[in-house]
């Protein structure tokens, strides 16, 4: 059974903005919600839905994703198979479905919309983004980066607990260790967030004095990134678990590194194929020759340049250029004969030249610039 798109389940446009997102989300979760719907299958299984839109495009990342692979982003792997490098999968679902509403409709009531236990109350960290550039030499080969990211870690004085050593955290008065409190808001009886303990259940008393009672501490860390060989600008490599630590024992998020390809002195890239323009003399061009252009993978090709070849003409080496994503195969390198007219005469190399252009009258050597101003007498009538 095929998804509904998500924009179509919140009633929102392609380019809407989040906040437009946002509020296209309240009204379809209020009309949808369990609690207005009790009993009603086909509503809850819509309510699941559309949190699970408003969870993807909520998230810049996760919405270019969908936007450019659709449903497929997030399925076996996310992108089609071909999103992330360096053995990254698909993107995760940060929270479950009720931390949206919680997070949307506790705006308006002073907290979230879901129960939370002590056995809950651990939050995922944050996803980091962190852009890399690299050369197209680089791209070709592959390469292995040292990167140094400043990111909140676990503490390491009270394991990320938030407690000084030798204590543990106190059961909360306020929600008695339940995490949420009761209220009622005219049709809804929603449970919010405890606003004491924050969902946790409990409180900390006596607060570790190394992060004091986050849990987490902000470290510069040296991490090394596997580039695969074939990768593009936009490319994504996820690092799974390098991003920002969780609160009370919660799962760290990931690391996303976007990749930048810089320009090449002689190649100009297009996929996975390779153009470079090649100048060669006036005297190859007309006579014919060979000439030796370079490749990416730093070795030279020869090409044979014909008798009389003419500017721009194109001469293509198969599996010279780019290696593939993902696959032992390379594509096409496209290589652009120039041909450079002389400069900086001597006397004698233009005495030659004019005594060329005497016969080239007499034996209608230049067939496309004579044909070309021929059309130009007809149309003038001349």
């Amino acid at each position: 059974m095929s998804k509904s798109d998500y924009y179509e389940l919140l009633g929102a446009s392609r380019t809407a903005s989040q906040d437009e997102l946002k509020k296209a989300y309240r009204k379809m979760a209020m009309k949808y919600h369990p609690d207005k719907n009790q009993g009603d299958k086909e509503a809850e299984h819509k309510f699941k839905e559309i949190n699970e839109a408003y969870d993807v495009l909520r998230d810049d990342t996760k919405r270019a994703a969908y936007d450019r692979y659709g449903h497929a982003a997030f399925e076996q792997g996310g992108m089609g198979g071909g999103g992330f490098g360096g053995g990254a999968g698909g993107f995760d679902f940060a929270g479950g479905f009720g931390d949206i509403f919680e997070e949307m409709f506790g705006e308006i009531l002073g907290g979230g919309g879901r129960r939370r236990g002590p056995d809950q109350a651990g939050q995922r960290g944050a996803d980091l983004r962190y852009d890399m550039n690299i050369t197209l030499d680089e791209a070709f080969n592959g390469a292995e980066k040292t990167i140094k990211v400043s990111t909140l870690v676990s503490c390491d004085v009270c394991n990320g607990q938030g407690t000084a050593p030798g204590t543990s955290p106190v059961t909360c008065s306020t929600c008695d260790g339940h995490g949420s409190v009761r209220m009622q808001q005219g049709f809804f009886s929603i449970e919010r967030t405890c606003p004491t303990c924050q969902g946790a259940g409990k409180v900390i008393k006596d607060p570790c004095k190394n992060c004091q009672g986050v849990g987490r501490t902000r470290k510069e860390r040296t991490l090394v990134v596997s580039v695969p060989s074939g990768v593009e600008s936009g490319t994504r490599i996820r690092l799974s678990g390098e991003g920002e630590a969780g609160m009370r024992g919660g799962r760290a998020g990931d690391l996303y590194v976007i990749l930048s390809v810089a320009g090449h002195p002689l190649f100009q890239r297009d996929g996975a194929n390779l153009h470079c323009r090649v100048p060669i003399p006036m005297t190859m061009a007309a006579l014919g020759g060979k000439v030796s252009v370079p490749v990416i993978d730093g070795s030279t090709a020869e090409v044979e340049v014909k008798a009389g070849t003419q500017s721009g003409h194109q001469v293509r080496l198969r599996h010279k250029g780019m290696t593939v994503l993902r696959s032992a195969s390379r594509g096409d390198l496209y290589v652009e004969l120039m041909v450079e007219t002389p400069s900086r005469l001597t006397k004698r190399q233009k005495e030659i030249l004019e005594e060329f252009a005497i016969e080239s009258e007499k034996t209608k050597t230049h067939p496309e610039s004579e044909s070309f101003f021929e059309k130009v007498k007809d149309m003038l009538g001349v």
